[in-house]
């Protein structure tokens, strides 16, 4: 199998919160496209835009699949919201979440800010930043 970008067309069905969306799984949504390479995700999510209005959300995995209509098991039953995220924007824009970077980003790389040493001062910086 080869590994390729899976889409699914996200649903905005709560007006109380018009920027959540539904993730269906590929079986149950209303448009769904497997891809070779990320960048045709965009194309796609705009001409989806054209068929079915103009505020969209795609929500887009990494899958090994070779066709649509037989993706595997585990890809039906396990699909969710977990790489990308795309939105349509006013002007042909798509406004992309990438999610992969929240396992990244749960761990803390970076020391906290009073934890940081302070910076030696530049040379031949003896005065403030007044000149004084």
């Amino acid at each position: 199998m080869t590994l390729r970008w899976l889409m699914t067309l996200g649903e905005r069905n709560r007006p109380d919160a018009p920027h959540w969306a539904a993730c269906p799984a590929p079986g149950q949504a209303r448009a769904a496209a497997l891809v070779d390479d990320c960048g045709q995700l965009f194309a796609i999510l705009l001409n989806w835009r054209d068929a079915f209005g103009s505020e969209l959300t795609g929500y887009a995995n990494q899958v090994e699949a070779d066709d649509l209509e037989h993706l595997p098991p585990h890809v039906l039953e396990d699909w969710g919201p977990d790489e990308l995220r795309l939105d349509t924007a006013p002007g042909g824009y798509v406004i992309v979440a990438d999610y992969r970077e929240r396992e990244r980003a749960a761990a803390p790389s970076l020391p906290r800010q009073n934890e940081r040493p302070a910076l030696p001062p530049a040379p031949g910086r003896d005065r403030d930043c007044a000149g004084q």
